[in-house]
């Protein structure tokens, strides 16, 4: 089995990409879903929540994800100390994950791979970018995000060109017809590399 990690800032079209992998056949695991999950659902990770952010991280027992991004893209130290509560839980979870699967290939898809130390799980690693305004704009239309909110979480996350340098393979997702085709291209690369 191999594990493959898929990043790209805010935006990228991270989701289009992952979903071209699965449709060619590789199990996807997306690390922004299940965290939101493990946040919701697990009791001592609720609690070191609500001791970091306060009581107002929940409403009626639910994350209260709109107050939570409010208060740690303003704040960096809380977004640390988030993360550091939060990416343990999901690598136990993915960990659990892999030990089900069935097939030769796993997607793990994150935004912060490398900020969360989540890359060093992984076998190779593929980055998607796209043309600045062009992520911009789709962050618009799937939010409804003002252009101020996006670019303080694109403050959060590590440059394009660091991302590049780290990876294995890069995805530059323009058009979707060429993404397609890069998809399945790398793919069958990856496919193709025996097991070490």
């Amino acid at each position: 089995m191999k594990i493959i990690g898929l990043t790209g800032g805010i935006g990228s079209g991270k989701s289009t990409v992952l979903q071209l992998f699965s449709n060619l056949g590789a199990t996807v695991y997306v690390a922004d879903v299940e965290a939101k999950k493990l946040m919701n659902t697990n009791k001592e990770l609720i609690k070191q929540l609500i001791a970091l952010l306060g009581s107002k991280a929940y409403i009626n027992n639910k994350l209260n994800k709109k107050y939570i991004a409010s208060t740690v893209f303003k704040d960096k130290e809380k977004l640390k100390d988030l993360n550091k509560l939060v990416h343990p839980k999901v690598h136990e979870h993915f960990a659990e994950f892999v030990k089900k699967c069935k097939t030769d290939i796993v997607i793990y898809e994150a935004a912060i791979l490398f900020e969360s130390g989540s890359s060093t799980m992984c076998d190779l690693i593929i980055t998607v970018i796209a043309n600045f305004e062009e992520r911009v704009v789709r962050i618009m239309k799937r939010d409804g995000a003002s252009r101020q909110q996006i670019l303080d979480r694109m403050k959060n996350q590590l440059e394009d060109d660091f991302k590049v340098r780290k990876s294995n393979f890069v995805i530059r997702n323009n058009n979707l017809k060429n993404t397609k085709i890069q998809v399945s291209t790398i793919y069958d690369l990856i496919v193709s590399i025996p097991e070490s």
